[in-house]
């Protein structure tokens, strides 16, 4: 029994079982690594099961944990905050959902600038081109006849990008306010070549439109009724009111 254990024929089940749980894993880096350390094992059993190594054998596994290297050493560059182009390192943080590695893609489609003088940015009804992110500064926002004043870090032109629908508002980047602008056309190209790439970008502003929902940003915010003031306020508080 002592020297089955030790045998080479002992190694084909080692790495077998590595594989079976790398297969069944999630988790992209954690298969990887178990795959690799499965050819790892594999190298060893073609090398010691003959008299001489089974060169073929061994030539082709190494080529597959080389190609796997690659592959996981692309998984984590993605990953890795060494991808952040420090550029634009101060806005990561604007963008959880995204990966540094989709960030980096994203950013490398972004124009980056600051306005000098008062500029229009969307038109209300008008199907735009261009997709916005104020990262400082006030933007004014005008919707029929109402008009106000949204504050910084947030999409500009995400319903026309995802649905191709026309802005639902005039919008102005008042002076001194810096804004990344990405064309369209650029991002719907990344998306169709990566769908990676698409889902982060739109889980980055699904999040962006949870938070425009949860702050309740503009004139149609329901604001709390105050209580009435003729009632004491344990009785408002309760529900009940006094019957005069």
């Amino acid at each position: 029994m002592t020297e089955y254990l030790y045998s080479p024929g002992v190694l084909v089940y080692v790495a077998g079982a590595l594989y079976v749980f790398g297969l069944i894993t999630i988790n992209q880096i954690l298969l990887r690594l178990l795959i690799l350390s499965g050819t790892c094992v594999y190298i060893i059993y073609y090398s010691t099961v003959a008299q001489s190594p089974l060169w073929e054998a061994i030539y082709v596994s190494v080529l597959i944990g080389t190609a796997n290297l690659i592959g996981l050493s692309s998984l984590l560059a993605r990953k890795s905050r060494l991808a952040i182009p420090r550029a634009y390192a101060d806005l990561y943080a604007d963008f959880p959902p995204l990966p540094p590695g989709d960030f980096r893609g994203l950013m490398k489609l972004a124009h980056r600038y600051r306005v000098d003088d008062e500029r229009q940015l969307t038109v209300e009804g008008q199907a735009g081109e261009r997709l916005y992110y104020v990262i400082s500064g006030a933007t004014r926002v005008q919707k029929g006849d109402n008009e106000f004043i949204l504050p910084p870090h947030f999409f500009l032109g995400e319903i026309a990008f995802l649905i191709g629908e026309p802005s639902s508002a005039s919008t102005w980047l008042e002076p001194g306010a810096e804004v990344l602008e990405w064309r369209f056309d650029d991002l719907h190209r990344k998306c169709k070549r990566s769908t990676r790439f698409r889902l982060a970008l739109e889980a980055a502003i699904s999040v962006d439109l949870a938070r425009k929902v949860a702050r309740a940003v503009g004139p149609n915010a329901v604001r709390p009724r105050p209580p009435d003031r003729a009632q004491p306020p344990e009785l408002v508080n309760s529900g009940l009111r006094l019957r005069r």
